[in-house]
This record gives structure tokens, sequence and C-alpha cells, in this order.
């Protein structure tokens, strides 16, 4: 599907030939797996040194869709409750790029023998491209058209969060980008301003038998100008080694999700996602897919007292 075929959903996204207010940060499905993009609270609580990197492509077929490729790590240091994590999240719409550097910060107290509850920080570079060139070929506002490509616009932001977890229960509240930044002069046409994204994100895990574990989640997203977007899913266990489940995104997609536990160490997601709107319909769109690989380097496994399951 060419960009031509496209230009429908772009002109959508390219609102902001007024002003644009809505949903802006990356979207996604195994967040469970992927919580300090969105917690900064989360670092360091896997107890070890952890890497993953994640790809998302959105609306399979159509060319110039949303695409997504997050690279993560993050680390307890020594033993006084500090965490320290970086990230890289580069989010890709038609002929707009962002891409995020975050560096995140965590100080974690133990309030019983097995809960901790952590406070976060995030700080961010925020560097945006969009390529209006790229939109010559259609017929829209001639002032639009007109416009200068913008090349490695940068902008800071800030965040926070909070995260407590047990061995089985977690939860956590957080604001990864918390500065509204507008990203056009008053002279520009165009005014892209980020709005505030809440996320509010649970889950627990239920022994069903000795080799069968339960794992029902949940993220919810508040933004002003966007509806609100709750993502259910039931993920199972077999084994401490094999996951399958699925998931609901409220009044937008149906996915289907599967893990797997390559070692102690390594694990890797996959997710598919179809839509239940009416682009889910459109035979162009061939629904979303998503992969996610983590590495912990674990020192002395012999010393966990069970693995960790989020």
């Amino acid at each position: 599907m060419n960009i031509k075929t496209l230009f429908p959903t772009i002109s959508l996204f390219f609102c902001f030939c007024t002003m644009l207010w809505g949903q802006q940060d990356a979207q996604y499905t195994q967040y469970m797996y992927n919580t300090v993009s969105v917690n900064p609270g989360y670092a360091g609580s896997r107890g070890h040194l952890s890497v993953a990197a994640l790809y998302r492509n959105q609306w399979l077929g159509l060319d110039g869709a949303p695409e997504t490729q997050t690279l993560n790590l993050h680390t307890p240091l020594g033993y006084r409750g500090v965490g320290l994590g970086v990230s890289i999240v580069n989010d890709k719409i038609g002929p707009t790029s962002e891409t995020y550097f975050d560096v995140d910060f965590s100080y974690t107290i133990q309030t019983s023998f097995d809960a901790r509850l952590s406070f976060g920080l995030k700080a961010s570079a925020h560097m945006l491209d969009i390529r209006f060139s790229e939109l010559d070929e259609f017929e829209i506002d001639p002032q639009l058209q007109a416009q200068q490509d913008i090349r490695n616009q940068f902008s800071p932001n800030i965040g926070a969060g909070i995260y407590y977890h047990t061995e089985r229960f977690y939860a956590g509240f957080s604001a990864p980008r918390i500065l509204e930044t507008e990203h056009f002069d008053e002279s520009s046409i165009s005014t892209a301003k980020e709005q505030i994204n809440w996320y509010l994100i649970g889950g627990y895990v239920w022994d069903l038998n000795p080799f069968l574990k339960f794992k029902p989640t949940v993220l919810t997203k508040v933004v002003q100008g966007a509806p609100l977007q709750v993502d259910l899913s039931a993920n199972f266990m077999f084994n401490e080694k094999f996951i399958g489940g699925v998931a609901y995104r409220w009044d937008a997609a149906f996915s289907g999700l599967f893990g797997f536990r390559v070692s102690d160490e390594m694990f890797i997601g996959l997710a598919y996602d179809r839509e239940i709107t009416d682009l889910g319909a459109t035979t162009f769109n061939d629904g979303s897919f998503e992969v996610i690989v983590r590495y912990d380097f674990i020192r002395n496994i012999g010393n966990l007292k069970s693995p960790r399951f989020f």
C-alpha cells in the first residue's frame, strides 16, 4: 500500500495545521514487559541489569503507518534502593518521526517483607522531524505544502511515576512527559502541542495449579483531547516457560499474545492486534505486529527467591 492511498489517514494526523491536541506517546500491546517506558519508578525493580528491545509495526500493509522501535536498559545501583535506566524510543508515522532519549532514576523503599514502593523521575530529550516535502504530491492546503521541513527540533521534558510491587502483584501511576511543549513558533501556520499522558498500570499472578499460572493485567491511559484508552489482557503461563493469552483495547482492537522464556535470562514476546474500528475493516490493513526481546543479567540465580513474572 503506497503513501497516496494512505493520505486520508495521514491527513487526519496532520490536523496540526491549526492546533494538534491528542494522544502522542507510542502505543504498546506488550506494556507488561515494557513498563519502564511508561513508568520511571520501574527502573531497577527487576533486581539486576535488564535490557529490552521492542519493535512494533502498526496497521501492516499501509505505507507510512505508525512504526515504533524501543531500546531500554535499567539496573539497581548497589543496595541503597537506587535504580537507573536509559531508553531510546523512535516513533514514526508518515512524514513525521520523533525520537526520545530518556534517563530514568528511581528510589525504592521496602514497605513490608516482600513489598516495595518506588518513586521515579524521568528526564527526556525529544527530537522532532516533519518532512512536509513528502506531501507535495497531494492536493492539500498550499500553505501546508509551502512549509519548510523540520529537522531535529529539540525540546526537553520531565516525567514522574510511582510503582508498587510484591512477588505476585504490581501497580503503578505515572506521567512520563509532564511539560506541554509547543513545537512551532507563533509565526508558523502549524502548531503541535504535547499533552500529558497519565498511565495507571496493574497486574497479578495466580497459581491455578503447580504448572499453570494466570496473569491478568490492565493499562489505562488518559490524555486531554483523546478517548480514554483501556488495555486488558489475560495471559496464562505454563511451567514458568510458555505464555499465551489474549488482550482487548477498549473499542479499538483484539490481540493475541505469545511469550517464551528461552532461559532464566532471556524472554521473547510476540503480539498481533486486529482492529475493530472502521480502519480495521479495510482490505489494506493487515493488523499490527509487535515483538519484544528481553535479557536479564542474573549473576547468581540461586539467590533469587522466585522468578520475576513482571
